[in-house]
């Protein structure tokens, strides 16, 4: 798993498999250009994807499964309140 990511910065990322009705959706730590770098190696090599969402939680899904990925936009992360 890289660790090449930005403190505070994530990205939403969708992952539709193959001959599956049911997307899997995470939000992740990494930015979208390191998911990218990710998803294109393990297609190269045909490997497992492993991505880890934001509360730590693994997901693996076989190259050969992907249907697709969509990214969200690499987004700063609130924290706290905001008054209106």
């Amino acid at each position: 798993m890289p660790t090449d990511n930005n403190e505070g910065i994530g990205v939403d990322i969708t992952i539709g498999m193959r001959d599956v009705a049911r997307e899997l959706v995470l939000e992740s730590d990494l930015s979208s250009e390191a998911v990218t770098k990710l998803v294109l190696k393990a297609l190269e090599n045909d490997a497992p994807i492993e991505l880890a969402d934001a509360k730590g939680r693994k997901v693996i899904v076989p190259a050969a499964a992907l249907g697709y990925v969509e990214l969200g936009s690499d987004e700063q992360r609130r924290v706290g309140f905001h008054n209106l």
